[in-house]
């Protein structure tokens, strides 16, 4: 029987990437089949109401100081190779290319073709090829398909496509690289590797990172940012670092989300360039948080690392077992409130967030422009040293992401903050800063913050109930905060409120020492509204 002339697209479009001699591939498959596939492949096992269950092995979050861009591939001297853009010679790649390309022979395959920022005017075709069945039906929950539009994906050229192997490993004396795992971006051919890891994460993430590529020339912002909007339009913008609670306060009950992680923002509006969530779910409440349960549970939703009852089936979501990064995937069409897919207009209110494991930040403060681009430059996180449930007693671990998730994207930070500045300045948007981690102390001494409460306290500010508070600047870091949530008060220490000082002026040293990088790149103004310590 002759081949057909989808047969040999298909065929045409993995010999054209080196992919040859494969047992079999299963291009754009549905849910079902996904799972099918999935559970036969013994890659994951069946919750109770239908989430599929799987395991990430070593890695179980990103790995960043395996990043890399391959030498030359970049036209424009305006790029921007950060502390973890590492880089490989285009010989390297080759050789690391075609040595994947070697182990993929006799290997089933799975290909999924997505569209990402659909429907924006700014949307782009991306292909993801990978080894397991569970992370096609990752790619087909977090992007929308091209058959959801309408679209026909035979003959059509991806603009960037990601060969993903999560069971190959780099050799670093011979790849050049850090380690065994790598995640490798070549723009001018416009393909991504990813290698060495199974975590989910990596995929959407170079996805982030290809679209900060493929729209730098034009007028979008790409942020790594959460935004919903309310039932009098007013909308709201969220940006913070992995694991500081963007997800979980976008998702509110009450409010429609457009997206919890990854958006671009024009001119005119903000879109989403994906089509599902990735929320972190360890300790995740039905109570406090019923909008991600539910979603996460249902058919077709994917939970990493969750820990279940083999016997029962019944998921844990306090079980740390493997990691306390555990993550759930799933559709923005499980909502039942979801403004996607649609485009909104500027943001009335814009929230920085930042998880304080050493209880200094107050809870929440008022931001200038110049503090946004200041903070945002930062993106500071701090998480337990124990990486535990704050037992222990080393001093917590500060972490800084530049633009809340700088690495691979395309151009200098500084360059994303003056944007973002200039955004708010000239659409005068109310900016905050919610601490969601610690108050009181640091992890082991101080408490976590309760999400109850941010969710109060984030209210009050959008509804405006904050707007006649009296405030102070907080005496090193300069932010404003109200009069009645300076963190001194709850300090544990209060017969010695000097601690409080010192603890906040460490905190300030750290600030400024990552900050230092950026003082040459932006205005005068920006640098002065950092710590004043």
């Amino acid at each position: 029987m002759p081949y057909t002339t989808k047969q040999i697209s298909e065929e045409l479009a993995m010999s054209h990437l080196g992919l040859k001699n494969l047992e079999d591939v299963f291009w754009n498959m549905p849910t079902p089949l996904f799972y099918e596939h999935a559970l036969r492949n013994r890659e994951g096992h069946l919750a109770h109401q239908g989430a599929l269950v799987v395991r990430n092995g070593h890695f179980t979050g990103q790995a960043v100081k395996d990043k890399y861009i391959v030498d030359g591939s970049l036209n424009d001297s305006g790029s921007y190779h950060g502390e973890f853009d590492r880089s490989l010679s285009e010989p390297q790649f080759e050789s690391l290319l075609n040595r994947l390309r070697g182990y993929l022979e006799g290997r089933q395959l799975y290909v999924e073709d997505c569209v990402v920022a659909a429907e924006s005017g700014h949307d782009k075709p991306i292909r993801l090829i990978t080894q397991d069945a569970w992370h096609g039906l990752f790619a087909r929950t977090m992007f929308v398909r091209p058959s959801d539009l309408g679209q026909k994906t035979d003959f059509k050229e991806p603009e960037f496509t990601i060969i993903h192997a999560p069971h190959f490993h780099a050799v670093p004396a011979r790849d050049g690289t850090h380690s065994e795992t790598f995640v490798i971006l070549h723009p001018a051919l416009r393909i991504a590797l990813i290698g060495g890891t199974a975590y989910a994460g990596e995929i959407k993430n170079t996805v982030f990172a290809i679209m900060s590529h493929l729209l730098a020339k034009s007028d979008v912002l790409p942020l790594h940012a959460a935004v919903n909007v309310d039932q009098n339009d007013d909308i709201t913008l969220f940006l913070g670092p992995d694991g500081s609670g963007k997800t979980a306060l976008a998702s509110d009950a009450s409010r429609r989300l457009l997206g919890d992680d990854m958006h671009g923002w024009n001119d005119k509006q903000i879109f989403n360039f994906e089509a599902g969530c990735y929320a972190r779910v360890h300790h995740l409440d039905k109570d406090k948080e019923p909008v991600i349960h539910a979603a996460s549970q249902h058919f077709g939703s994917i939970l990493e690392n969750v820990g279940m009852d083999m016997q029962r089936r019944r998921i844990n979501f306090d079980n740390a077992t493997l990691t306390d990064n555990t993550r759930a995937t799933y559709s923005l069409s499980a909502l039942s409130e979801s403004a996607f897919p649609g485009m909104l207009s500027t943001p009335k209110n814009l929230v920085l967030l930042a998880s304080d494991a050493f209880g200094v930040l107050p809870a929440i403060s008022r931001l200038t422009p110049e503090q946004v681009m200041y903070y945002y430059l930062l993106g500071y996180g701090s998480y337990p040293a124990d990486n535990g449930d704050g037992d222990g007693d080393a001093e917590p671990v500060a972490t800084f992401s530049p633009c809340c998730g700088m690495p691979l994207m395309a151009m200098h930070p500084s360059v994303y903050a003056k944007i973002l500045g200039a955004k708010v300045r000239r659409e005068k948007i109310q900016c905050w800063l919610i601490n969601t981690g610690w108050s009181g102390g640091p992890v082991g001494v101080g408490e976590r913050m309760n999400i109850e409460l941010t969710r109060t306290l984030l209210t009050a500010a959008l509804s405006g109930s904050l707007d006649d508070l009296s405030y102070q600047a907080h005496p090193i870091l300069g932010m404003q905060m109200p009069d009645q949530l300076d963190p001194i008060a709850t300090w544990h220490d209060q017969e010695n409120p000097e601690s409080y000082t010192a603890a906040a002026k460490q905190l300030a040293t750290k600030f400024k020492e990552a900050f230092a990088p950026f003082t040459d790149h932006v205005p005068a103004e920006v640098v002065s509204t950092g710590p004043r310590y």
